[in-house]
């Protein structure tokens, strides 16, 4: 309650609440949980950097130089496998410790940055860079991406879903999807439209299991695996483009067999659920 001395017209706050205030600093409001949430925040961000002052920047300049612009985008898409790391964690962490009152909040903004805004800034600077891409093009794919991951994060935080699942493609597997369909360096329209298909799977209601126990192992060597192929291409490893190529594909190809498996399931439930529909009613 705050109240008015009528004689300073200054507001006073009684001593109770002015107390709570001063002991509940900063350090205390934000979790372990929190701050891995805002490591992923970070790792986006720089991604975009180095994306621009690696890839974007020489190309304007004409000072266009290919080792460089191939380390700025390993280290651009190394950092976003790094956000998903930070996002697979956070939330372990929040499990077994705990998680602030803003911590949902923390995650959705952090996913937006990592997740929908560095991923279309790539697609948008691919299109600026390539020989056969179209600039306005690419923007407008850029744009279906963020749109897409912006409408997934609120969909998240408004639909209750069953424990376990998640209702569309995951907005880190869908970014890490989009980059490295533009690192396979395919021809512009089958790059577009892979592109506004992942989009697609990410606002679709197709069922795709959180990562949990041995699948978020799976999942976390995975990326360790993604980090390596990208590095090995940076330094120019003998044989580093093909293993580059070889793990885009295989990220290109779980982005595709994925949501088959999960309808072939569903299918197949509701097959089910059917014949034991049937075979109450009979006599």
């Amino acid at each position: 309650m705050t109240v008015i001395d009528p004689d300073t017209q200054a507001a006073w706050v009684p001593e109770a609440e002015a107390d709570d205030a001063d002991d509940m600093p900063l350090s205390t409001r934000l979790s372990i949980a929190d701050t891995l949430t805002l490591g992923n925040a970070i790792c986006g961000f720089m991604a975009v950097y180095f994306t621009t002052t690696g890839v974007l920047i020489p190309h304007l300049t004409g000072n266009e130089d290919g080792g460089m612009a191939r380390h700025s985008a390993a280290s651009a898409v190394i950092l976003m496998l790094l956000a998903s790391v930070f996002d697979l964690f956070d939330g372990l962490v929040a499990r077994k410790l705990r998680s602030s009152a803003m911590g949902a909040e923390l995650d959705n903004l952090s996913d937006l940055i990592s997740f929908g805004l560095a991923p279309a800034y790539f697609v948008v600077v691919w299109g600026m860079v390539a020989d056969d891409a179209h600039q306005k093009v690419s923007a407008v794919a850029a744009v279906v991406v963020l749109l897409a991951v912006v409408l997934r994060l609120a969909r998240f935080s408004c639909v209750p879903m069953r424990d376990g699942i998640f209702q569309g493609m995951p907005s880190p597997f869908g970014a890490l999807t989009v980059v490295s369909i533009v690192l396979l360096e395919l021809p512009f329209v089958p790059t577009l439209l892979a592109i506004v298909g992942v989009a697609w799977l990410m606002v679709s209601r197709v069922e795709y299991p959180k990562p949990r126990g041995r699948l978020a192992v799976a999942m976390l060597s995975w990326i360790v695996l993604s980090m390596g192929l990208l590095a090995a291409w940076a330094f120019d490893a003998p044989g580093g483009e093909l293993l580059l190529q070889t793990g885009c594909a295989l990220q290109v190809v779980l982005g595709a067999v994925i949501p088959l498996f999960a309808t072939a399931r569903r299918v197949n439930t509701f097959r089910d659920n059917r014949r034991e529909a049937r075979a109450a009613q009979l006599p």
